[in-house]
């Protein structure tokens, strides 16, 4: 499906314009719209690459900055090497901050032309948790997140005490989390609270572990493993088609539902 990226949005947010970068398939048809939520390091090229894919299977992908407000200008990429950036910046943003801009998002979405109005969420590392944080919002129908990290430390944002895992419980929509094994900044035992939590709370969850690496969906670097990101997309196309519902030239399989 040929795709088309709409120009650039500075999406208003209580903190601050929120650049956000939209695909879409190309036509006058509407989509199921999904807030994507990249890594520490911004908005990065193969950040753009997993969104077109997703948005070459008919869907509306929105990218935000995730932290616009302490960056110097829209469109700064966090280099990889200079991870430290990333890292202090995810914990100087306001936790409200990041509430506040996954709102912004899905409102954003849901007022596009192309929008059915049905919106999930998906995100890898630090966007994992972004994207189960959104979840919480009452009108998110699902949500992938891959490799979560700092849910189960509660480090996300000022003052390193987040409250992701009490609020997981909140969460209506269909949620898909899959993790790596040899992903240290998830340890096993951080991985059993998370999944004992979901369970406690009777959120609709699915649960996978592979033997992978951190950042394995990540299409650069010795840690990418392109079998197992084949595998994981099709879990998450499999879930945002029973969810999401379809696009307005959807074939007859889909269930325009939602359900």
């Amino acid at each position: 499906m040929t795709i088309v990226e709409d120009k650039p949005a500075d999406i208003a947010t209580p903190f601050g314009p929120m650049r956000t970068y939209t695909l879409r398939p190309a036509g006058e048809g509407r989509y199921p719209g999904v807030v994507m939520y990249g890594e520490i390091f911004q908005v990065t090229q193969p950040v753009r690459r997993l969104a077109a894919t997703l948005a070459g299977h008919g869907y509306l992908v929105a990218i935000p900055e995730i932290f616009h407000e302490l960056v110097e200008a829209p469109g700064i990429v966090i280099g990889y090497d200079a991870a430290e950036r990333g890292n202090q910046c995810k914990i100087d943003k306001e936790l409200a901050a990041y509430d506040a801009d996954a709102r912004a998002a899905l409102d954003y979405l849901k007022s596009h032309p192309h929008c059915t109005g049905k919106v999930g969420a998906f995100g890898i590392c630090i966007g994992g948790h972004l994207a189960a944080r959104c979840a919480m919002q009452p009108d998110v129908s699902a949500a992938a997140c891959f490799y979560a990290t700092d849910i189960h430390k509660r480090s996300l944002g000022k003052g390193m005490n987040d409250n992701t895992l009490d609020r997981l419980k909140e969460i209506k929509g269909e949620l898909l989390m899959i993790f790596g094994r040899q992903d240290p900044h998830v340890p096993v035992d951080g991985r059993r609270l998370i999944y004992d939590t979901l369970n406690a709370g009777n959120v609709n969850f699915t649960w996978h572990e592979f033997n992978a690496q951190h950042a394995f969906m990540r299409d650069e670097g010795h840690r990418y493993d392109p079998q197992l990101a084949r595998l994981c997309f099709d879990l998450v196309l499999d879930m945002f088609d029973r969810r999401l519902g379809a696009n307005d030239n959807a074939s007859p399989r889909m269930d325009k539902s939602g359900c």
